[in-house]
């Protein structure tokens, strides 16, 4: 006869605890209960496995032995279990909104993730708490206390102008920037140090302040202004003729975008999204 699993349970515990008695408050048994178990579970197996020393019971070498592979294989079923349940859940992404419309959205229809999980997006910049989400996008450089790291591109930005708007003007140089309406924009002055210049005093900024990088892109787009856009994010736009980018000087960094998942996080599901992400970055 094959002992039933709860059988082995209990004989683990038993093994572990030292005792009887002990094993019984670890199981909400009475030691009555457990020791009727073992003497069935011994009957079954045809071999003793305890004796007593004293007030002790030990197992023999034998059933020291076999207590040692049940704890293994209780551990791995709990693993698998553990594994069918993190699958089954929503994979939860929080992202930032340009970056989860013009990069990320396009791509996911390619990632299959682990059992068919479902993957809920919240579309914020904002911080969130480490226990409110599977992975995070964010930007920043780096070392966020007790996320684990997945780098994935730098921040970049350059001068981006709808064509009917540049119309036959020259913006050959960053000086000639000051011939056009900027769009409010934070990064303006460290584009022009990595273009070498100090920010010219003689420039001329739009009246409103889009701050959300889709709504500079959408001001760019209807003529009003020179933006300062990522030339990786906005491609489509410079693929499609909306936008130009005149300028050869891209302001890349120091901000990355990361992928952040929680340090003690080791489910298949978390760390293989920022995997493939890893690997759809490196594709272009």
């Amino acid at each position: 006869m094959r002992p039933s699993l709860e059988s082995l349970r209990i004989f683990e515990v038993c093994v572990s605890a030292g005792s009887f008695a002990a094993a019984a408050d670890r199981l909400a048994l009475t030691p009555a209960a457990v020791s009727l178990r073992i003497r069935t579970l011994e009957t079954e197996l045809g071999q003793q496995l305890f004796t007593r020393v004293g007030r002790r019971v030990v197992p023999t070498p034998g059933a020291a032995t076999l207590a040692s592979r049940i704890r293994q294989a209780l551990e791995g079923i709990t693993e698998a279990i553990g594994e069918f349940q993190a699958a089954a859940a929503p994979l939860r992404v929080t992202v930032p909104p340009t970056f989860a419309g013009r990069w990320l959205a396009p791509r996911l229809s390619n990632f299959e993730a682990p059992g068919d999980a479902a993957i809920e997006l919240d579309i914020s910049s904002d911080l969130r708490d480490p226990v409110a989400f599977d992975v995070a996008i964010r930007t920043g450089r780096g070392g966020w206390d007790g996320l684990e790291e997945f780098p994935l591109m730098p921040v970049d930005v350059t001068p981006m102008i709808a064509p009917a708007l540049l119309g036959a003007r020259r913006l050959a140089t960053p000086e000639d920037l000051a011939g056009f309406d900027l769009l409010p924009h934070p990064d303006w002055g460290k584009w022009f140090a990595r273009a070498g210049l100090n920010m010219p005093a003689n420039l001329r900024f739009a009246g409103v302040d889009y701050s959300i990088f889709e709504l500079i892109a959408n001001a760019a787009v209807a003529e009003l202004g020179v933006a300062l856009l990522s030339p990786t994010l906005f491609h489509p736009l410079l693929k499609s003729g909306q936008l130009v980018a005149p300028l050869e000087t891209v302001l890349k960094g120091p901000d990355w975008y990361f992928a952040l998942i929680r340090e003690d996080d080791n489910r298949p599901a978390t760390r293989g999204f920022c995997e493939w992400l890893q690997k759809q970055v490196s594709m272009k």
